[in-house]
């Protein structure tokens, strides 16, 4: 069995018997916690009452967080003519048509968030089985085909965060970094479950919202209580 360092023995024993704690107290303590050499991220893991096998139980949107992600994300789009300037002027990272399929199926993927105008969806469909697994397939759901691609762009490099459930029906995502001020990060886990409570499914039975994690990227997860991270509390 591998020996724990440091860093991870003391972050456990900080955790040891701490379940169910408020927001308030779960955000504190990853913060103390987030001790690596880099500004991890904080990360949310929602375990949710649905089965995703069935349409009508599938969880999916998107969500603008208040205070952003604390990440810079690389946007590529998918547009011709005016709507290839309007997405470069927006600060797109990668704009092109047939140029940018090429490079995608080259298994060049230098970006975060892929979205689409309308008309380029025949040429982005035949990236489906590159684009799909790495949830970056655009889709109007989530406002990433559409034809304002400025307004998509700007969100998207604004702190949007897409959510979609997996098949154990739980849904993860990064909420901020541990260098934000404990309040700005509860702002964001409080839209965060907001979103995902507003896109319960109409085929959801019983409870919806099962449990709630916060952790750090390298540190231990501390169960929150549903109450508080819906603002119940």
């Amino acid at each position: 069995m591998a020996k724990l360092g440091k860093r991870t023995k003391a972050a456990r024993e900080a955790f040891a018997g701490k379940e169910m704690i408020t927001l308030d107290e779960a955000v504190s303590l990853v913060k103390a916690n987030a001790t690596a050499k880099f500004d991890e991220t904080v990360e949310i893991s929602m375990n949710l009452g649905v089965d995703p096998r069935h349409a009508d139980q599938m969880v999916r949107g998107v969500v603008s967080l208040p205070n952003g992600t604390g990440k810079t994300v690389r946007v590529a789009v998918f547009a011709r003519g005016p709507k290839a300037d309007e997405a470069q002027a927006a600060g797109a990272d990668i704009v092109g048509a047939e140029d940018l399929m090429e490079i995608v199926q080259s298994g060049k993927i230098e970006f975060d968030r892929c979205i689409a105008t309308p008309d380029m969806m025949p040429i982005v469909g035949r990236l489906g089985k590159v684009l799909g697994p790495r949830n970056l397939m655009p889709n109007p759901k989530v406002g990433t085909v559409t034809m304002d691609v400025k307004e998509a762009v700007e969100a998207a490099k604004g702190g949007q965060v897409q959510f979609k459930v997996e098949k154990a029906g739980v849904i993860h995502a990064g909420v901020g970094k541990a260098s934000f001020d404990a309040a700005k990060l509860k702002e964001n886990v409080l839209a965060f479950v907001d979103a995902v409570s507003k896109a319960k499914p109409t085929g959801a039975k019983g409870s919806y919202l099962k449990s709630i994690s916060l952790s750090s990227t390298m540190g231990p997860g501390v169960t929150v209580s549903v109450e508080s991270a819906t603002g119940n509390a």
